[in-house]
């Protein structure tokens, strides 16, 4: 079989943008980014990528420090589960499936409750992290003759700083994975829609009765396009921009753009 070339695959790719339309899901998708980030980062061996999961962890605490995100976690896990075994009794439903997903978000709010409200206490109170935290608002803050047992710490085995890490963010994984899957059945309820923006451009007004959380906007992977959205939960304004290079900004696209739109209750 012949290989298939970068252009073919990067077309067959879809890439999606994603638009939060209230303040609950900006947070969520914050910290599903930073959480993904710092466990990436985490598993490559080397200075570097320490350095950056450790700063992934620390705005993760930061985000965490603002309001009371366990308390609107463990709502929406009870909102959605009540929502999902509304569906059980529907027709053409497939039941297998839905009791999965509301058993997966059961243990996700049994493990997220069993959870004191002050379990990243610890961290917060590390004078190691906090000391990090605090450089780190200097440019080149965190440097090795600003925090010599920063550097020290990096240039420990790679297995030692995993395992301290891994006890780290173990303390915010009942709610960075509770977030993770409350957004994936946020983005699975959804019905993808095929859409035109005439000359670029294209008008959404939503509807009072029914909330919309989450704006999806899907374009072919070879496309050179990527979507400006402003609005609100009320409407939203989408304008196709043409990607030219780093050094000029881009154009409106003068054209009509086919696009595909998910709107996440």
């Amino acid at each position: 079989m012949a290989p298939v070339e970068p252009d073919a695959l990067a077309a067959r790719r879809t890439v999606v943008f994603e638009q939060p339309l209230n303040e609950r899901m900006r947070t969520f998708l914050r910290l599903e980014f930073l959480y993904q980030q710092a466990v990436y980062h985490n598993q490559t061996a080397n200075a570097w990528s320490s350095r950056a999961a450790v700063a992934s962890l620390l705005e993760i605490l930061a985000i965490t420090a603002r309001g009371d995100p366990r308390s609107d976690v463990l709502k929406d896990l009870e909102r959605q589960m009540a929502q999902l075994r509304d569906f059980q009794n529907r027709p053409g439903v497939d039941a297998g499936r839905l009791r999965a997903v509301i058993a997966r978000l059961t243990q996700r709010r049994d493990e997220l409750g069993a959870t004191s409200s002050n379990a990243v206490a610890r961290l917060r109170d590390s004078e190691f992290l906090a000391a990090i935290k605090h450089r780190s608002a200097i440019p080149g803050g965190t440097c090795e003759f600003d925090l010599p047992d920063y550097y020290h710490w990096l240039n420990l085995a790679a297995e030692t700083r995993q395992a301290d890490f891994a006890n780290w963010i173990a303390l915010l994984r009942p709610l960075c994975e509770s977030v993770s899957d409350l957004l994936w059945v946020t983005r699975e309820n959804a019905r993808p829609q095929r859409q035109v923006a005439t000359g670029g451009s294209y008008q959404i007004a939503f509807d009072r009765d029914v909330p919309i959380q989450l704006l999806r906007i899907s374009l072919p992977g070879d496309s050179d396009l990527f979507p400006e959205i402003s609005g609100s939960h009320h409407r939203c304004a989408i304008r196709f921009l043409s990607w030219v290079d780093a050094d000029n900004r881009p154009l409106q696209a003068p054209v009509d753009v086919p696009f595909v739109l998910t709107c996440c209750t």
